[in-house]
């Protein structure tokens, strides 16, 4: 639920400077944001003021086209959208854990500007990054890293791992912010429900692999070779062990809720808030995702994340963020595809129909009559 109206507007504002820096069938359901225990600097909220008739048909709209979307595809899906003005929300699969992979960064990058905005952590402070600081998957980072390895700072860190989901530089910041038992210390903190943290990036993907990490997999194509190398029965155990209870799990309304609370001003501070939301608008990645389904004037703040394969299934193809109105309304979306075999381009127009869907509910909930393209 949104607070006064000053504070909407002062939420709104925020996050509008951030963004204007970057040019099974379960039942679907909806509800206003959960009510909880808040740390005692977080004011109480009042009720939600009663809605327009516009705004009640727009959210029945919006409660079905989420659930065709969810039952319609082709694998194990979890979708959440919240109103952040009001804290409405409807999901599909909303309460069940999905694999993050590396929208887990999100949470990494929440912790290191935490820990800036209490003074523990210096994001200008230069550090230099050594090959035995790679990690495995996708680091961009490593075609830099010479023998006197690759100088920067923990601030370009973490530009890299949010925009490039560079696993190397996401490493190194969520060690220099305090390790794994931090970021679950953070979430525990802020009570930020529905979420799990895993061990790392090279712990977690080595067990998905049914493997043990050894420092020698961060070279060259190690690791796929020793994974090649592991029984299939063994692998495929390992694989499903993760879809069935992963250990950085996460709900799709945990994640809006997340999102949500980022943008509305209630987990950093303003300064670390518009620069978390300045980066995640330069997201390279996942470009067809969330991101094409934008309309013209639309924009989005967003992390991806992209799961291991094992035969044709993918456990975990995923998008969050925080999509932008031309007028400067805020809707934060999760879109969690946890097991699938369905074709990349299916996955993108999925993700793609969510942004329309909701760009839709903006328009009819102001009596706009939009409707829901496919």
């Amino acid at each position: 639920m949104s607070g006064s109206e000053a504070k909407r507007r002062g939420a709104r504002a925020l996050g509008l400077a951030a963004m204007l820096l970057a040019a099974c069938i379960p039942q679907a359901h909806s509800a206003q944001a959960p009510q909880r225990s808040a740390p005692a600097a977080r004011p109480a909220l009042p009720a939600a003021p009663p809605l327009l008739p516009a705004d009640a048909a727009a959210q029945r709209l919006l409660e079905a086209r989420i659930r065709e979307l969810g039952r319609n595809f082709q694998g194990v899906v979890g979708i959440a959208v919240r109103d952040i003005e009001t804290g409405w929300t409807t999901s599909w699969n909303g309460e069940r854990y999905f694999p993050q992979q590396s929208v887990s960064k999100f949470w990494v990058a929440m912790t290191a500007f935490q820990a800036a905005d209490a003074g523990q952590l210096d994001l200008d402070e230069r550090v230099t990054v050594r090959r035995e600081d790679l990690t495995l998957f996708h680091q961009p980072i490593a075609s830099q890293i010479g023998a006197g390895g690759y100088h920067t700072t923990v601030g370009d860190l973490i530009f890299r791992a949010l925009t490039q989901s560079d696993n190397t530089a996401n490493d190194f910041v969520l060690r220099r912010a305090g390790g794994p038992e931090a970021v679950r210390s953070m979430l525990e903190r802020f009570e930020l429900d529905g979420i799990r943290f895993g061990p790392g990036e090279r712990l977690m993907q080595s067990q998905i692999a049914g493997l043990q990490w050894q420092p020698g997999y961060s070279v060259g194509r190690a690791f796929y070779t020793a994974r090649n190398g592991v029984p299939l029965e063994r692998r495929r155990a390992a694989f499903q062990r993760y879809i069935d209870d992963p250990v950085d799990g996460a709900t799709p309304d945990g994640l809006v809720d997340g999102l949500a609370r980022l943008q509305q001003g209630e987990l950093l501070s303003p300064r670390s808030t518009r620069r978390m939301l300045s980066i995640m608008a330069q997201t390279r990645t996942g470009r067809q995702r969330l991101t094409g389904g934008l309309a013209p004037g639309w924009r989005i703040a967003h992390k991806t994340g992209t799961g291991q394969v094992l035969g044709a299934t993918q456990a975990g193809y995923n998008d969050i963020g925080i999509l932008a109105s031309p007028e400067g309304r805020y809707y934060a979306v999760a879109v969690m595809i946890g097991r699938t075999s369905a074709p990349i381009p299916a996955r993108m127009t999925l993700m793609q129909n969510v942004t329309r869907a909701v760009i839709a509910f903006d328009g009819n909930r102001r009596g706009g009559g939009a409707s829901f393209s496919r």
